[in-house]
Formats: structure tokens, sequence, C-alpha cells
């Protein structure tokens, strides 16, 4: 059995989102992304399936050219390769749900270019 918290531990990054592992399994990661309000992730995409769910705050996601609002219990799913962004519209906490053959790096190289 693994434990994690996504609200302990957390430190918030003056420039960028912060980018924790908090799970690894045979099946998947869990990570958390924490951002201040206004912070980005620019436009990317993973080439396996997401989950990503806003824990606490409110965020932009855009996909597709389209933007969402999502607030603190929302759930959205994309397929792979499906470019897309975030914004935080407050601070905000976001759970991904990455797959095992994706890369935690990855998601830390992203907001590093953000």
């Amino acid at each position: 059995m693994k434990t994690a918290s996504l609200t302990q531990q957390i430190e918030y990054h003056d420039t960028k989102p912060s980018i924790q592992v908090l799970l690894e399994t045979e099946s998947g990661k869990e990570i958390r992304i924490v951002f201040k309000k206004d912070q980005v992730m620019k436009k990317h995409k993973t080439p396996f399936p997401i989950v990503v769910e806003v824990f606490e705050g409110q965020i932009n996601f855009g996909v597709n050219e389209l933007n969402y609002t999502l607030s603190k219990g929302d759930l959205v799913a994309l397929e792979g390769n499906v470019p897309h962004d975030l914004m935080a519209l407050e601070d905000s906490i976001v759970r991904l749900s990455l797959s095992k053959a994706d890369s935690a790096q990855r998601v830390k190289d992203v907001a590093d270019r953000s």
C-alpha cells in the first residue's frame, strides 16, 4: 500500500507551477500541480491519455482552441496527442493522473517552459 496527500507539504513557486509526483504504481502516476493565481502551463500534449482533477481553486483549461472554466471537484479526461493549456484563475491544486508509460519529467519540463 502507498499513501500520499494532496494537501500536505504544498510548495508554491513564484514564477511557475510546482510539480510533485505523489504516487507511482504499476499502472500509473498521480501528480500534484500547484498554481499561484495567473500561473500557466503553455499549450502542450502527451502521447498518452490523462485525467485532470481540480482539487482546490479554479483553472481555465484550453483544448482545441476552446476554453473551459474548471472549478473545485471538476474532472476532465483527454486522449493522447490533444493539445491543451492551463491557467490558474486563483490559487489552485490540480491532480494529474498519468499513464505508467508517461513521464513525470515531461510534466516538469512543460512547467519550466511556461
